[in-house]
């Protein structure tokens, strides 16, 4: 542990399609780091500070924190403790539960990021493409939050009834609706922007309704990749994890009702068991049980 770190009592951390990836070696040599075993999963995590570095001021042991943190080199949040730069640590909003902030880092920070990235303003219209994922079902709130018009393209009638409760201006299951003629329904004179968090044919279909002076934004490792460029600039990017960045989310969760769904949480010991839920279907997020 460094002088700039903080030790972390994780309570929960979240579970991500990334983590089967990197599991199963996808990500080696990635980011251009070793990682040699033992290997800790773990992006997203929730708890306790247990410890701080010598020029680490604004924590205090016990407090609740989160943090997004990366694996390589020094371990992530699958575990009982974990070590992540103060920068990229933040206190857990008053009226957050710590279950939740244990799943919501990386997910929250890449949507808040990609609305930067779009620069919109109070009552323009987004399509959130994969609304009920863990970056999408964020998203809609957080778009909502800026005055945004939003529609919400959902996975199953979970998805549809979670992008809904959610406050979505209007929510479709992109399995079963014309999501280009609802998008158009929606926006005569097409959409401003799109966030799409999920690819596929659907997607690419439905990114046609966007006006040709509009913008699109993917965080980077969306799957799969668009094959046709549409009409209007694609823009890919990643999620920032940074204090400034984490102060204003914190700062949208305590003036709001956001929350983040935790569809299922699984102990520790049944590990094996949350990677596999990975493939079925779900909205929000999974988590795991740590402390």
């Amino acid at each position: 542990m460094g002088d700039d770190d903080v030790l972390i009592r994780v309570e929960y951390a979240g579970v991500g399609s990334w983590d089967a990836l990197e599991r199963e070696g996808e990500y080696e040599g990635y980011f251009n780091v070793p990682a040699p075993f033992p290997y800790v999963l773990g992006w997203d995590g929730a708890g306790t500070v247990a410890a701080v570095g010598r020029n680490v001021t604004r924590f205090d042991l016990g407090e609740r924190v989160y943090a997004a943190t990366m694996p390589m080199p020094r371990g992530g949040f699958y575990a009982e403790y974990g070590v992540v730069e103060a920068e990229f640590v933040a206190r857990v909003p008053d009226r957050m539960p710590t279950a939740q902030a244990g799943a919501m880092a990386w997910d929250a920070l890449t949507a808040l990021s990609g609305l930067d990235l779009l620069g919109l303003r109070p009552g323009e219209t987004l399509m959130i493409f994969g609304a009920s994922g863990g970056v999408g079902h964020m998203a809609v709130q957080l778009a909502r939050h800026a005055g945004l018009r939003v529609l919400a393209v959902a996975s199953g009638d979970d998805g549809v009834a979670l992008a809904q409760r959610l406050d979505a201006d209007h929510a479709v299951d992109g399995r079963k609706t014309d999501v280009f003629s609802a998008a158009l329904e929606f926006a005569p004179d097409g959409l401003d922007a799109a966030l799409v968090t999920v690819g596929g044919e659907t997607a690419e279909r439905s990114l046609r309704a966007v006006k040709n002076s509009g913008r699109i934004a993917l965080p980077n490792g969306v799957v799969p990749e668009l094959v046709t460029s549409p009409g209007s600039p694609v823009s890919y990017y990643d999620g920032d994890r940074s204090r400034s960045a984490t102060d204003r989310l914190n700062a949208i969760i305590e003036a709001s009702s956001f929350e983040v769904h935790i569809a299922q949480s699984f102990p520790t010991e049944r590990v094996r068991d949350a990677h596999r839920a990975l493939n079925d279907h779900y909205v929000g997020k999974l988590a795991l049980r740590v402390g």
